[in-house]
C-alpha cells in the first residue's frame, strides 16, 4: 500500500470520529476569564468613586480617570500621563478610529486629509494580524506586504519604501510576541523605525502592543521603547502605541489605551470630544481596584501563564513528535502571546485547513495572515491554542499533523 493510501486511511478514521473542535481565534479560555471574576464585586451601589473622589457615574473625564492613566503610562511605556488616553473595552476600536480620523481630517502632521489624496498606502509586515489588514481594506488603504524575518519586519525593505513614496502613510507592527509568529522585534528594528527618513511628513507607526505582558514563563522577551527612541531621534509624533486588558481581564469588557506625544494626544482628544463625553469610568474604577497598579497587573498575568503554557507546550510537543524531521513543516515556539505560526511546504496550507475542517477541526483560514487574504506561498497557518481544553488540543493537533502529511503527499503524488 502506498504512503498516500495509508495516510488517507488514517484520515478517514479521524474523520469518522465526528470531532467538533475550534482553534480559529485567540480567545481566552473560560478558566482564564474566571481569574477576573472578583473584579465584578469591587464597585457597588454605595462605593463607585475614583481615588480622588470623582463620581464615575457622571459625564467627564474624556481621557480616562487619573489612576487608569497612571496604569497605562507604565503599560504603554510613556513618560507622562499627558501622553495617554484611556478608552473603552477595545484597542481595535482605538486603532480603527485613529485611521478614520486620519482619513477624514489628517493627523497632527498632515497638510491634507488622507481621504483627499489620490492614494494612501500602509506597510503590512506579513504574516501579520488579520484585523489590521481588514481596517486598511475597509478604508480603501492599499496594503504593501513586507517580509517578516528574524528579529521582526525586514527593515531594508521598509526604509527603501518609506523614503521613496510619500503615499506610504503608516505601518502596522505587533512588537512583542507578534500575531501570528510570536516574534518580538529586535533593538535594531526599533532604532531603525525611530530614525528612518520618510517621504511622508505625517507617516505613523501603529504599534499594537497587544501582547506586551502576555509571557508564558519567567523567560521573557524585552524590547526597546520605541516611543522613547522616536523622541530621541527627533520624531516624537511618529508613533501611536495601543494596548488593552481584553485578554487580561474580560475579553469583551476590558479597558484600552493609546500612548502618543502630547501633540498627537491633543489631536486625538479634539476628535474624541466630538464622539463622546467620556468613557465607561465605572469599568475603569473596577479595573483599578482589581489591579491597584501595574505590578498588580503583571502578577495577574502570571496566573494566565500558568493556565495557557501547558496548552502551548502540548501543541509544540505534538508538532515535534508527528512532523519533526520530516521536512513537511516548520513552526514557531514563542515565549508569549496567543499564537503559534505553522508553515507547511509551499502550496499546502489551504488544503490542510480544508482537510482539517472536513475532519471537524476548525483553523484560521489559510491566507488570513496576509493582506487581501493572499499568502503568495500558500504555506502559513495560525494556530490558536488558548480556548480549547488540553484534551481538545491533543485531539485537534493529531488531526492537524495528519492533514499536513496528507496534503503534502497529495501534492507530490
Amino acid at each position: 500500500m502506498s504512503d498516500l493510501a495509508v495516510l488517507q486511511g488514517k484520515y478517514d478514521e479521524a474523520k469518522a470520529k465526528n470531532l467538533a473542535l475550534d482553534m480559529t481565534r485567540g480567545k481566552p479560555g473560560s478558566e482564564q476569564l474566571d481569574l477576573s471574576l472578583p473584579m465584578l464585586d469591587l464597585v457597588t451601589s454605595s462605593d463607585y468613586k475614583t481615588i480622588a473622589g470623582g463620581d464615575s457615574r457622571n459625564y467627564g473625564g474624556l481621557d480616562g480617570i487619573p489612576e487608569a492613566k497612571e496604569l497605562f503610562k507604565e503599560f504603554l511605556e510613556t513618560e507622562s500621563t499627558n501622553e495617554v488616553i484611556v478608552g473603552g473595552n477595545s484597542s481595535l476600536t482605538l486603532m480603527h478610529d485613529t485611521i478614520a480620523r486620519c482619513i477624514s481630517h489628517g493627523n497632527s502632521s498632515s497638510s491634507t486629509a488622507w481621504g483627499k489624496l489620490e492614494k494612501v498606502k500602509f506597510l503590512c509586515p506579513s504574516p501579520g494580524y488579520d484585523r489590521h489588514f481588514s481596517i486598511c481594506e475597509h478604508f480603501g488603504i492599499e496594503m504593501v506586504p513586507v517580509d517578516m524575518i528574524e528579529g521582526g519586519p525586514d527593515m531594508d525593505q521598509i526604509e527603501a519604501l518609506v523614503a521613496a513614496d510619500d503615499s506610504i502613510k503608516g505601518i502596522w507592527v505587533v512588537p512583542k510576541y507578534g500575531n501570528p509568529t510570536g516574534t518580538s522585534v529586535s533593538d535594531e528594528v526599533v532604532d531603525r523605525l525611530a530614525k528612518m527618513s520618510t517621504a511622508a511628513a505625517d507617516f505613523r507607526i501603529f504599534w499594537d502592543n497587544a501582547y506586551t505582558v502576555h509571557h508564558l514563563s519567567d523567560d521573557v522577551d524585552v524590547i526597546k521603547n520605541l516611543f522613547a527612541e522616536c523622541k530621541s531621534a527627533g520624531n516624537p509624533d511618529r508613533v501611536f502605541v495601543f494596548g488593552s486588558t481584553s485578554k487580561i481581564t474580560f475579553a469583551g469588557s476590558g479597558i484600552s489605551g493609546i500612548g502618543a506625544s502630547e501633540s498627537n494626544i491633543n489631536w486625538m482628544k479634539g476628535h474624541l470630544s466630538m464622539s463622546t463625553i467620556g468613557p465607561d469610568k465605572i469599568n475603569q474604577v473596577r479595573h483599578m481596584r482589581f489591579f491597584k497598579n501595574f505590578a498588580g497587573l503583571q502578577d495577574h498575568m502570571k496566573k494566565h501563564a500558568a493556565l495557557i503554557k501547558p496548552k502551548f507546550d502540548i501543541v509544540i510537543s505534538i508538532l515535534e513528535a508527528q512532523l519533526g524531521g520530516k521536512s513537511l513543516a516548520s513552526w514557531t515556539n514563542p515565549k508569549g502571546g496567543y499564537f503559534i505560526s505553522l508553515d507547511t511546504n509551499n502550496g499546502c496550507a489551504k488544503r490542510v485547513v480544508q482537510l482539517a475542517s472536513d475532519a471537524g477541526v476548525k483553523l484560521t483560514a489559510a491566507g488570513a495572515t496576509f493582506p487581501y487574504k493572499n499568502d503568495p506561498k500558500d504555506r502559513n497557518i495560525r494556530l490558536a491554542p488558548t480556548l480549547p481544553s488540553v484534551e481538545e488540543i491533543k485531539l485537534a493537533m493529531e488531526v492537524v499533523c495528519l492533514c499536513v502529511e496528507l496534503a503534502d503527499a497529495e501534492k507530490n503524488a
